[in-house]
């Protein structure tokens, strides 16, 4: 394939950046990655919970994380949180940073006759990523400052979070910079809230059921629409795909040379509007930009795209491709392709 280089586009990409990237591919780095953290305890914070989250949080042991949902009643999607068991009457949740307000609320507003606490902790994560990362883990494990280890995996991103009020960074560990693990992120199709998801998003359009979704548990918030979805073959109108730029237009300004080039962009098919690109960066790894976006389901892996500006304020991933031409410039040609890229 050729790469968005050839066309003119070159990365912004120092060699620093490129060095932190391929510790997080291939060895170990630090991120400080924002998380706001929630603490549920009393005496009915286990049940009160398994109500309201996808995950079965019954199950979790001492110690123990999953991911889980919180949706509307309607299922659509207000958080994807972590949940971790911290003792026997209390759960800590994190969520990207700025979401915290929103769990708290959202949990607070079904929160009717039950002996449950929702407060904020004021936590810190500091994020291991690399396959050398969980040999790391039980360095950190009981330091001061550390209260929680959560293992992290997506599709094939692995590492530890370390998760307190002030954790420590690991002996001989660096720090690597937001702009390598944006390209990390990409590649992997690792979605993030006000991203990848907002409160339009269906979990079945992310791929998120699998590693969020207890289909053995009883009833929660929005049930109805996940197994609704379920027993017909998860069949929704769109799904997050990554996308590979195979040519830049020419003298189109930055593109592929920084994360977020891209995003907001409508995502072109046969001249219908099929998508919109939700976030882009540098992919060492392929040498060219990529990106992630929601795209018709119509659209299979493979199929040729063009990447044009946005025609009007808002745009969505129509529930049938746009009939009208699009008006946007082009700013790019990509490949849509299945997750991860790399």
């Amino acid at each position: 394939m050729t790469g968005a280089g050839s066309a003119g586009a070159v990365p912004t990409f120092g060699p620093g950046v490129v060095a932190d990237y391929e510790l997080l591919r291939t060895g170990v780095g630090a991120l400080d990655l924002g998380r706001d953290v929630l603490r549920v305890s009393g005496p009915d914070a286990v049940e009160y919970l398994q109500g309201q989250l996808s995950q079965d949080v019954t199950a979790l042991g001492l110690g123990e994380s999953a991911d889980s949902l919180i949706l509307t009643p309607q299922g659509k999607l207000d958080a994807l949180v972590r949940v971790s068991r911290s003792a026997d009457d209390a759960l800590v949740l994190d969520v990207e940073a700025g979401y915290g307000d929103v769990v708290a609320a959202r949990l607070a507003r079904f929160k009717l006759r039950v002996k449950v606490v929702i407060e904020p902790l004021d936590w810190r994560c500091l994020a291991l990523r690399g396959p050398h990362a969980a040999a790391l883990a039980e360095q950190v494990r009981g330091r001061g400052g550390t209260e929680l280890t959560p293992a992290f995996s997506w599709n094939g991103v692995t590492g530890v979070d370390l998760l307190g009020e002030a954790p420590e960074l690991p002996d001989g560990v660096p720090m690597c910079s937001a702009e390598a693990w944006e390209s990390v992120r990409v590649e992997a199709g690792i979605p993030v809230m006000g991203a990848e998801l907002d409160e339009r998003t269906i979990a079945a359009e992310v791929d998120l059921l699998e590693r969020s979704v207890s289909f053995t548990k009883g009833c929660y918030t929005g049930q109805e629409l996940v197994a609704r979805l379920d027993a017909r073959g998860n069949r929704v109108a769109r799904h997050l795909r990554g996308l590979v730029v195979t040519e830049p237009e020419a003298g189109a300004s930055g593109v592929g040379t920084s994360p977020g080039a891209w995003a907001g962009s409508e995502i072109v098919f046969e001249d219908k509007v099929v998508g919109s690109v939700t976030s882009s960066a540098w992919s060492p790894s392929l040498g060219c930009a990529v990106a992630l976006g929601y795209v018709h389901r119509t659209v299979l892996p493979s199929s040729a795209v063009e990447l044009r500006t946005m025609t009007a304020a808002a745009s969505d991933t129509p529930d049938t491709p746009d009939t009208v031409s699009p008006r946007g410039t082009t700013v790019a040609r990509a490949e849509v392709r299945t997750l991860p890229l790399v």
